[in-house]
């Protein structure tokens, strides 16, 4: 037998139909996750039920250094490179440059991530069947049908000794979907069981909703419903130098300017119908900015604080994301995760939005909200590992379900 014949002997295994050969030698998965607010990564060390539900059994969170997030920031940015070519030390000439170099910076981080983790949980690689690391989007344009997530799964891989599953979203934009959002499978696995559980909305940079069993037969359906604490966490950073508001303090000491809350509104975004999603390309502090001169130009006597701003910021995302749950949604409960879960001001403003609901942290469930991401890609990885679908295509828009994601072994 040649090593050829061998290694697809290999793979046949390994992809067989039931993948219980693999799955019993390596019961775990690992699922990874740094969202739109660039603030750090999570991971989460996940066994699965035969009903295919996650149990946590571990879970690491590193915070970006300096570096690695400037150059992140950087490349989120549209035309966002060339100041950060001109500050850095690196000698970079070119966006292709800060991209190559950031993804095995990146990788590097992810890898670091995963060996604390398994040293936490006291498991060795080998028990491992496959990490699921989404990668950092630094360009999602639907409207052109490409994404953009900065990983090299190679470096990730090497590393680990654990294959990797990476670019989960470019599968689904192949037969006509957006890649986004890609939760809304899981979150049907994780909390439809619950017939009283109507909807999840997941609070990261960008807000997305899942409606569970939309049309009565176990399909989810969702979309984007805009910008969460992606803004927020910018503002304030801006002026307190603090990576987040801490439970909406910020906002909560200021008053809502209705103006700019109806100006910022008017974003054609809002106006769109589902499937639909977005990113920093649409939503960062130059548009911001940019409505506020106009506040200021059409509202010259109108006078207002930072905190004032922030609470605006706050309302924007309780009223975009009510009005789109109240459309599809008029009783039970809201199960709310993400950093956003953990701002008890915006959490008191959407259940002030939607009175008719129980809006409720999805720590109840017994999952912390940071964690119900990274656990959703452990579970898109086994999805992958397994040869079965992971995308919705009533959710994404796409022609058809299919397999996401690309292996390095």
């Amino acid at each position: 037998m040649t090593q050829t014949d061998d290694f697809f002997e290999q793979m046949t295994q390994l992809f067989d139909d039931s993948g219980a050969n693999l799955l019993d030698e390596a019961p775990y998965f690992i699922g990874m996750m740094s969202g739109t607010s660039l603030d750090g990564m999570d991971a989460v060390l996940c066994e699965f039920f035969d009903d295919g539900a996650p149990s946590v059994i571990a879970s690491h969170s590193l915070p970006f250094d300096d570096e690695l997030r400037d150059a992140l920031l950087a490349l989120t940015a549209p035309n966002g490179v060339a100041d950060y070519i001109l500050d850095n030390q690196l000698g970079f000439e070119s966006e292709l440059d800060v991209y190559g170099w950031a993804s095995v910076y990146y990788a590097n981080f992810a890898a670091q991530v995963v060996l604390e983790l398994l040293a936490k949980a006291n498991v060795s690689a080998d028990k491992v069947s496959a990490i699921g690391c989404h990668g950092q989007t630094v360009r999602h344009r639907p409207q052109w049908s490409f994404s953009l997530q900065l990983l090299d799964p190679n470096v990730l891989a090497e590393r680990t000794g654990i294959a990797v599953v990476s670019d989960f979203r470019r599968r689904d934009m192949a037969v006509g979907g957006q890649g986004a959002p890609l939760v809304p499978a899981f979150h049907q696995a994780m909390f439809g069981m619950d017939d009283g559980v109507k909807a999840v909305l997941n609070l990261g940079g960008i807000a997305n909703i899942t409606v569970l069993d939309h049309d009565g037969t176990g399909t989810p359906m969702g979309f984007d419903t805009g910008v969460a604490n992606l803004l927020m966490d910018a503002w304030v950073a801006r002026h307190t130098g603090a990576s987040y508001d801490k439970d909406g303090e910020m906002a909560r000491s200021g008053v809502v300017i209705e103006p700019l809350l109806s100006l910022l509104l008017s974003h054609p975004f809002f106006d769109k119908h589902p499937p639909k999603s977005t990113g920093r390309e649409e939503f960062h502090l130059a548009w911001l900015d940019e409505m506020l001169g106009k506040l200021n130009h059409d509202h010259p006597a109108l006078r207002y604080s930072p905190a004032d701003v922030q609470a605006t910021l706050a309302e924007l995302t309780a009223v975009s994301a009510s009005r789109d749950i109240a459309r599809f949604v008029k009783a039970g409960s809201l199960i709310v995760c993400g950093g956003g879960a953990l701002n008890t001001h915006l959490m008191a403003r959407l259940q002030a939005h939607l009175p008719d609901l129980d809006v409720i942290n999805s720590q109840q469930y017994g999952v912390h909200p940071t964690l119900v991401e990274g656990m959703a890609f452990a579970w898109l990885a086994r999805q992958n590992i397994l040869g079965r679908a992971g995308n919705v295509p009533a959710v994404t828009g796409a022609d058809k379900a299919v397999v996401l994601g690309q292996v390095c072994f």
